[in-house]
């Protein structure tokens, strides 16, 4: 028997497929909105993720110019080039040499560099190939049209003085951030506030769209020093010259503004040059506000003045300094060069006897000293903002005994930086006023009093019989009156002092109205070796005087002193003749000055 099977029914096999594109159109539906309403935002970020970003809109650091507009700063736009990891392995492998060449390394280290990046973030993040680089670099780089290589804006600082204002400007990193000196003091002010805006990047990194702009760019703020770039010349010029031919290791030299505290120069021995930083980190230390000194006979100034100041002394007050040497506690004997026999006061710091100047230091109490040379910003920061000053060190007077109260009257047994030494004698000079040195033109900077005008101005007189009859007459300055105070230290090392040594002079011109004061430090005249010259009145008062003669020239400070510098001609024409040179005893007077104790 034949079984005959039916075939389903048409209608049967329709409604099958309506059930089928019913179930289809239901999945499609919930898809959709769970696309479109459920994860809307979840998705939405993710593809922005892949192709919309927030970049930074680089902006231009502020440019710092000079006291007469010069500028010793500046930015110039540069390319910086980055790339996504992953697009360029999976896409540019083949370009990797050429773009190695354009960036100036070898392929394998540039193919490691990617690689381990990729690791590290998975592929998500950029990282940067080389920054800065030079716009036409990054041109030829962009031309070779390699996956996930890209370039944006950035800036590169320059320095149009080099090394000659390097300790004073630092310089910036990478990121155009200051990282030492006024860059870094001042970086806040400079930098500015970077941009931001919120593009769309196709897959090669390039911004195909500005969508909006986040935070709008703030450039950096100009900054204008009260440093006169020709003084700073002219102070590093003489300094290096006298580093070289006297064979010293280190120098440096600061030139102050008496009327207002601003620091026209400022310049260190050895230099670098910001622009190529290389070699020795330790040239890159601004020695003048970072290394502390041994004052030596430049801090007799302000004993005598501690000693006016107590009302026991007087500038013709006679002190005995015979024989010439002084037996302290202990068994230490101080020397002068010879026996001076009866001085006065001024004969103390004409002659630099280190005897006359504890006999005045012994007879004052213990906490009036101090007080004076604290008031004269001696053991703190002189207050010039500088990143990195040095306090110095002025040991409390509690623990003074005879032989501490009698080596700081003649400059031992404190530290202080040649900043302290300029601010000092800057105060000396503007009638007993102190005021905090600055690197800022036009900062309002008020004074202090910390000495009496008279006896301020009594100071400054007794200072210039150092230049006129004293062991400092290499400091002079045609046509100007000159004071001021020489010193030679000797150099302590591991607890000792050594036969090496530190010149000093300390000095302010011109006498009848002090416009400008300069200090001179000098390491190490000589190499340390035995029989050349080494002291202050030899190594850094010629110094002062050649940066002095010049500034002031600059400046155009009338001279005070043109009765005693010029003479008649037969022509009738004025002609310049040198000062009389000072006794035979002041060329001795400038070879001992150490007055370490023996």
């Amino acid at each position: 028997m034949t079984v005959r099977v039916r075939p389903p029914s048409l209608r049967k096999r329709m409604s099958f497929v309506v059930m089928v594109l019913a179930l289809a159109s239901t999945a499609l539906i919930v898809r959709a909105v769970d696309l479109q309403i459920v994860r809307k935002d979840f998705y939405q970020g993710e593809g922005d993720a892949r192709h919309l970003r927030d970049i930074p809109i680089q902006v231009s650091r502020g440019t710092i110019f000079d006291r007469n507009g010069e500028p010793l700063a500046v930015s110039t736009p540069v390319e910086a080039i980055w790339a996504i990891p992953r697009e360029v392995l999976d896409k540019g492998r083949d370009q990797l040499p050429d773009l190695a060449r354009a960036l100036g390394v070898d392929v394998e280290s540039l193919t490691q560099r990617l690689t381990q990046r990729l690791a590290q973030t998975a592929g998500r993040d950029f990282m940067y190939l080389k920054r800065p680089v030079d716009p036409d670099v990054a041109e030829e780089i962009l031309a070779m049209h390699i996956p996930g290589v890209a370039s944006e804006r950035a800036f590169r600082r320059y320095y149009p003085s080099g090394e000659v204002a390097g300790h004073v400007l630092g310089f910036t990193n990478v990121d155009d951030r200051g990282q030492e000196g006024l860059e870094l003091a001042f970086d806040e002010w400079l930098a500015g506030q970077p941009g931001v805006k919120r593009v769309i990047r196709d897959l090669r990194g390039q911004v195909v769209e500005n969508v909006e702009l986040v935070r709008e760019a703030q450039p950096g703020r100009d900054l204008t020093l009260s440093i006169d770039r020709r003084i700073q010349y002219l102070a590093y010029r003489e300094l290096k010259s006298a580093i070289i031919s006297n064979s010293a290791t280190s120098g440096s030299m600061i030139v102050l503004d008496v009327r207002n505290g601003e620091i026209l120069a400022m310049v260190n021995q050895p230099s670098y040059n910001p622009n190529a930083r290389s070699g020795d980190a330790a040239y890159r230390r601004n020695r003048a506000l970072t290394d502390v000194i041994e004052p030596g006979s430049t801090m007799k100034a302000f004993t005598v003045a501690a000693g006016l100041e107590s009302g026991k002394w007087k500038p013709n007050t006679p002190v005995d300094t015979t024989p010439g040497t002084y037996l302290l506690a202990g068994g230490y004997t101080i020397r002068d060069i010879r026996n001076f026999g009866l001085l006065d006061v001024t004969g103390i710091i004409t002659k630099s006897s280190n005897v006359g100047a504890i006999k005045i230091s012994l007879t004052l109490p213990n906490e009036s000293f101090y007080d004076l040379l604290h008031r004269f910003g001696f053991g703190e920061v002189s207050g010039s903002g500088f990143p990195g000053e040095s306090p110095g060190f002025l040991p409390p007077p509690r623990s003074w005994g005879p032989v501490e109260k009698a080596t700081i009257s003649y400059g031992y047994g404190l530290n202080v930086t040649p900043m302290q030494l300029a601010q000092a004698y800057a105060a000396l000079a503007n009638g007993g006023r102190l005021r905090p040195p600055t690197f800022v033109k036009g900062t309002l900077n008020p004074d202090v009093e910390v000495l009496s005008p008279q006896i301020a101005a009594t100071m400054v007189s007794m200072l210039e019989t150092v230049v006129t009859v004293g062991g400092g007459a290499k400091a002079g300055v045609p046509n100007y009156r000159v004071a001021g105070k020489t010193g030679t230290a000797r150099r302590a090392t591991g607890g000792s002092y050594e036969s090496r040594h530190v010149s000093l002079f300390a000095g302010m011109v011109p006498v009848t109205d002090p416009r400008l004061v300069g200090v001179v430090v000098i390491h190490d005249p000589g190499g340390g070796r035995g029989g050349a010259p080494y002291y202050g009145g030899l190594v850094s008062a010629p110094v002062f005087s050649k940066v002095m003669t010049e500034a002031l020239r600059l400046l155009d400070v009338p001279p005070d002193n043109v009765q005693n510098w010029y003479t008649g001609s037969p022509d009738g024409r004025p002609t310049i003749v040198p000062p009389p040179p000072a006794p035979d005893e002041a060329s001795d007077l400038s070879r001992y000055e150490e007055g370490v104790p023996q």
